[in-house]
């Protein structure tokens, strides 16, 4: 590792491209935004971050753009800046040259932020006020950058490649998949090495899943208010730099542990997603650190709040907002997203807060120069995009509006699912529309039925197993007085608040949380699975786990030895296994659902328990509970093949009249547990349990012109 320690450098006027430190294998070029400084210092420190050795002032300035290069420089080089300009918070400034400032393309951190009032630009104890200025030297308490080599051998392998209309997501925290995992090495637990073992791939191919959506990558901070209670910022919603990965994840300490672990994950079929929070930044409102961002440029980073620059908008209930309004924070996002694409070679994002991507000065615009960006963009706009379609900003609900080439979360796909089998009244219209596609939502500019990622279950939200066995949360962990979380989950307990030991209650349990995860699987969209739905797993009722880095939030990989948490991890498969082989169960592209292509078989029509079409009273009667599904799609040979999803999330058990329509059903999936899958069904009705699913499936031959 080069050290500044052992060599006086002298900077050289260098280049304003391209942003962040990139050795040219002679040396290193600077190049960092601001458009308010004064002057923008480089510092430069010892092999182990701990003492300045060397504060160089950038020589130039391009275009606002600060840039020097240092000849004979190497990777392994630790540096940080300060930026020197007016402290005046009451217009949007707050340069303090006494606070070291991460830089915001930096590919590397050594150390993490240790709380000390004097990562604050004021002076925390004495005014308590932001007006204040603060003078103490922040270096000793903040993590210093690394200029990087970016020498990785990708070999021949490219993305897997995965149509969106074949995906099935699998949202995953790095470390939450192997702590609990006794059978590997403690060095290699919660770290990216653990994606690579074996064993977790191979439970990955038998579950189905082709797409793995990682949580937060980049470093993120421990928020001051976790540490001093004693909790962690698990999930790491809360990014220090956005070209770095967070050390913690990284076994050996370098950035190709992760790229290892991709490239592993490529080699055996699944693609990668990477959660991202472009949306605000770790350092917080206006009494927040200065870490990075803020101390370089605060009001061109931020969007602050107009005529009071003093204070930040807060549309993402984070404390700031990132002003993606202004081309250089465009650009250092893009820039972001490009690297993570080619030097990461991760296969698309899933955009936390995504509709604060879309803001401009009036509000969400789907036309928003975000998203001209990334459609125009060569190598993003061929990824998979998916947008958390949700602020807390004015209209910030904007479900169904993003541009074509983006899936979005749906939440009404989740809420009409969890509210229909725990037995609410009138839920059938709404419940059909989502699995159907959310046509109503999406169809639209040529998008297709992927844009809605269905799910039941996420990170933020009970798991799937807690739906069946909690009503209310259970988030006093915390430390907020169980206060945080979402108070309405559309959850049922069937009997009793947590763990039972019923044998009845347990069964209905099982029962309808099968029902649930199968009609994600078996719905017209993109099917996302939450890391552990699987296994069963728990988090004891609690619906905000952001801060739980423990067992609440951990995967026990102990269920998959016990008979329920082994069985459901085989249903789970064997959803899968149904959705990749009938094409009818995950149709393509929205189509005239009228359109015969047999005679008396439609694209896709609705049944009501009698065996009749649905029927405008049918459809308003508030108690119906039952519910059919058919669907029908031309296979490659011109056969026809047909499905037909019956739903029962009444109380008792129903006959469903089945439909007059050509072919032999058989009768490949039950959720009811109590009759064997893959028979043919003769009777002119079939019996579905009481909270229960069942799919028939027939292939007729294309009839004779």
């Amino acid at each position: 590792m080069s050290t500044a320690s052992q060599t006086r450098y002298r900077l050289e006027a260098g280049k304003p491209w391209p942003l962040g430190a990139h050795f040219d294998g002679s040396g290193v070029n600077f190049a960092v935004f601001s458009g308010h400084a004064w002057k923008v210092e480089l510092c430069l420190f010892d092999a182990q971050g701990r003492r300045e050795v060397q504060r160089l002032p950038l020589p130039e300035c391009t275009d606002e753009i600060w840039h020097g290069y240092l000849p004979n420089a190497q990777p392994g080089l630790i540096y940080g800046y300060r930026a020197h300009g007016p402290y005046e918070p009451a217009r949007g400034h707050r340069f303090n040259p006494q606070k070291l400032l991460i830089d915001p393309y930096a590919r590397q951190l050594l150390g993490s932020v240790q709380w000390n009032d004097a990562v604050f630009g004021y002076r925390v104890r004495h005014s308590k006020s932001d007006l204040s200025m603060d003078r103490r030297d922040s270096a000793a308490f903040v993590p210093k950058c690394v200029v990087t080599g970016e020498l990785f051998d990708w070999g021949q392998r490219g993305r897997p490649c995965t149509p969106w209309s074949e995906t099935i997501i699998y949202e995953a925290h790095i470390k939450g998949l192997s702590m609990m995992r006794e059978d590997l090495p403690e060095r290699v637990r919660g770290t990216c090495a653990a994606l690579s073992d074996p064993r977790f791939l191979e439970h990955l191919h038998k579950i189905g899943v082709t797409t793995v959506e990682l949580l937060p990558v980049h470093a993120f901070l421990q928020d001051h208010f976790l540490v001093e209670r004693g909790l962690r910022n698990y999930w790491g919603y809360n990014t220090l730099a956005y070209f770095a990965p967070e050390n913690a994840y990284l076994p050996g300490g370098h950035p190709n542990d992760l790229r290892r672990a991709i490239a592993d994950l490529h080699a055996n079929g699944f693609e990668v997603i990477l959660d991202v929070v472009y949306n605000h930044t770790a350092e917080g409102n206006e009494l927040g650190p200065t870490l990075s961002w803020r101390g370089l440029d605060n009001a061109s980073y931020y969007r602050l709040m107009p005529g009071e620059e003093r204070y930040y908008i807060n549309d993402t209930g984070c404390g700031n907002t990132v002003n993606l309004s202004h081309p250089r924070v465009l650009q250092m996002v893009m820039d972001s997203l490009r690297y993570w694409a080619e030097s990461y070679n991760v296969d698309g994002f899933r955009f936390d807060l995504g509709v604060t991507l879309g803001r401009e000065g009036t509000g969400y615009d789907p036309g928003s120069g975000f998203f001209d960006a990334m459609l125009q963009d060569p190598v993003l706009s061929r990824l998979k995009l998916i947008s958390e379609p949700w602020d807390i900003g004015p209209d910030g609900y904007q479900l169904g509006n993003h541009p074509p080439s983006f899936a979005e979360w749906n939440d009404r796909f989740r809420d009409s699912v969890r509210r229909f089998w725990r037995g609410e009244p009138g839920m059938r219209p709404e419940l059909s529309a989502r699995m159907a596609g959310s046509a109503d939502l999406f169809d639209r500019r040529f998008r297709r039925p992927w844009a809605s990622v269905n799910f039941l279950a996420s990170h933020d939200g009970f798991t799937a197993y807690d739906l069946v066995c909690y009503e209310n949360k259970h988030n006093e962990a915390n430390g907020d007085d169980n206060g945080d979380g979402h108070s309405e989950n559309f959850s049922r307990n069937w009997g009793t608040e947590g763990p039972s030991r019923d044998r009845h209650i347990n069964a209905v349990r099982e029962r309808v949380l099968r029902s649930m995860l199968a009609t994600v699987f078996l719905s017209n969209g993109t099917p996302m699975l939450l890391a552990g739905d699987e296994l069963g797993n728990s988090q004891r009722g609690n619906n905000n786990a952001y801060c739980q880095d423990n067992e609440i939030s951990w995967l026990d990989w102990r269920q998959l030895e016990m008979p329920s948490g082994r069985d459901l991890a085989q249903f789970v498969s064997r959803l899968a296994q149904l959705r990749k082989l009938h094409p009818s169960l995950r149709m393509a592209r929205y189509q005239d659902a009228n359109e015969e292509l047999l005679p008396g078989v439609r694209r896709m029509q609705w049944y009501d328990l009698d065996g009749s079409l649905m029927s405008e009273a049918a459809w308003e009667f508030g108690e119906g509970r039952v519910l059919g599904l058919q669907r029908a799609c031309r296979l490659e040979d011109e056969r026809v093949e047909i499905s037909l999803l019956l739903v029962n999330g009444s109380e008792g058990d129903v006959a469903f009249q089945l439909p007059e329509l050509p072919g032999t059903w058989q009768r490949v999936l039950d959720t009811s547990g109590q009759r064997a899958a893959d028979v043919q069904v003769q009777a002119p009705e079939t019996t579905v349990c009481a909270h229960a699913l069942v799919l028939l499936l027939t292939v007729v031959e294309r009839a004779e012109e």
